[in-house]
């Protein structure tokens, strides 16, 4: 019985909502419990470049990449869940780390 973090990151909302939807499919099968998904705020990276270089400073474009990403919180996680969650196949753009927070 451990507690375990699992935080997802994806540039694309429906992607990452997929993927989420797949590991607690994963996590209610074993009997486990589960808190989440959690949406956590969506993170903004804001590029501004010059259009052409050495001529026309003013004229500028910009771009954004917005990254989405969700925590669930697996509370009583047993041996069973952990292998259910190891051979879940998830979308390569998906980025998951894994935690765990020791015993209750």
């Amino acid at each position: 019985m451990e507690k375990i973090r699992l935080k997802l990151k994806a540039y694309d909302h429906r992607v990452l909502d997929r993927s989420v939807a797949s590991i607690i499919e994963a996590i209610k099968r074993t009997g486990a419990e589960l808190i989440g998904p959690i949406p956590m705020p969506t993170k903004f990276r804001r590029y501004t470049v010059i259009k052409s270089p050495h001529v026309n400073k003013s004229s500028r474009e910009q771009f954004e990449i917005r990254i989405h990403s969700r925590v669930i919180d697996i509370m009583s996680a047993t041996p069973d869940t952990i292998d259910s969650l190891m051979k879940l196949d998830l979308a390569p753009e998906v980025d998951v780390e894994v935690r765990s927070m020791g015993k209750e």
